[in-house]
């Protein structure tokens, strides 16, 4: 279950608040809701992410707001049995695996904090290339998004349009059972061209991704 709509909380200001901000108990309430319904409807996993630390707030300030209310959140994941698919996010305090391996070990490595990894930002951000990041994802890994980008650009991409070359990030996804979903937000206009031209990318880079794995 995706929660990081731009306006779900206010109409003027763009995920405002997050788990950061003193009104973050809206986003608490906003998240725990997303559980009870994604459990009801038996969809395994609920996204989230941390947000941008807001003016006025230290670094340790944000990273102690981040764990008390991932905690809190953790507990309601417990007693509905889902789990936390984290994402992290360019430009928000948790931005990289770097800061998700933090979050999580901050958490106690507690077993329903899982991540949500976003292919196109690995490109975007990570000192790794993507199949590492996947590989460096994997024993954490509950949900996949995936598109094209470019290096140092957050801009998400239909597939051919940036710099990844998607076979061998197929190929290290391989045996991954979760949900690989595109995602290309500011393409819903066209969104049913969009959807046949990416389908039928990945089913040719699956296609090659297979055939390197039997030449190995």
């Amino acid at each position: 279950m995706e929660t990081g709509g731009r306006y779900t909380l206010d109409p003027r200001r763009k995920h405002f608040p997050t788990l950061l901000h003193d009104e973050a108990e809206a986003r608490v309430d906003f998240l725990r809701r997303a559980m009870r319904v994604a459990a009801d409807l038996g969809a395994p996993v609920v996204h989230l992410w941390s947000g941008i630390r807001p003016p006025g707030v230290s670094e340790d300030q944000a990273w102690d707001r981040l764990v008390r209310h991932c905690e809190r959140l953790l507990s309601e994941a417990d007693e509905v049995g889902v789990t936390l698919g984290f994402e992290p996010e360019p430009g928000m305090l948790v931005a990289d695996l770097a800061g998700y391996e933090r979050l999580r070990d901050l958490l106690g490595g507690h077993p329903r904090f899982g991540l949500t990894l976003d292919i196109g930002h690995c490109r975007c951000l990570e000192p790794y290339d993507v199949p590492e990041c996947v590989e460096r994802a994997l024993p954490h890994l509950v949900h996949v998004q995936i598109e094209d980008m470019r290096r140092g650009v957050h801009e998400h991409l239909e597939f051919g349009e940036g710099e990844i070359d998607f076979p061998p990030v197929l190929a290290a996804l391989d045996g991954f059972g979760g949900l690989v979903a595109v995602e290309l937000a500011r393409h819903s206009h066209a969104a049913p061209e969009v959807a046949r031209r990416s389908i039928e990318f990945l089913r040719r880079a699956h296609d090659l991704a297979g055939a390197g794995r039997s030449r190995r």
